[in-house]
């Protein structure tokens, strides 16, 4: 009898796919009174770019997040999905 395993790569990809595709609809109903409270979140990471500068290379180091609630129940529907497939 074989048994389905799972893949750690493929719940990322889920994870990955409902942050981003449920990020996208808090954006979109951002400008819907009946549907503001979707793109409440917060923003956190570097708000400033930071330069390294090497003198032969120049390097600039950045990354920012925006979670929202979108984007969490995304998040929370991919991994439902993951476990029934």
């Amino acid at each position: 009898m074989a048994t389905k395993e799972k893949n750690f790569w493929i719940l990322l990809v889920f994870l990955l796919s409902g942050l981003v595709i449920g990020g996208l609809i808090g954006e979109l109903t951002s400008k819907i009174d009946a549907l503001w409270w979707l793109s409440y979140g917060q923003t956190f990471g570097l708000t400033q770019p930071v330069p390294l500068d090497l003198q032969v290379i120049k390097l600039t180091f950045g990354i920012s997040f925006k979670i929202n609630i979108s984007s969490i129940l995304g998040m929370i529907l991919a991994i439902f999905i993951y476990k029934k497939v």
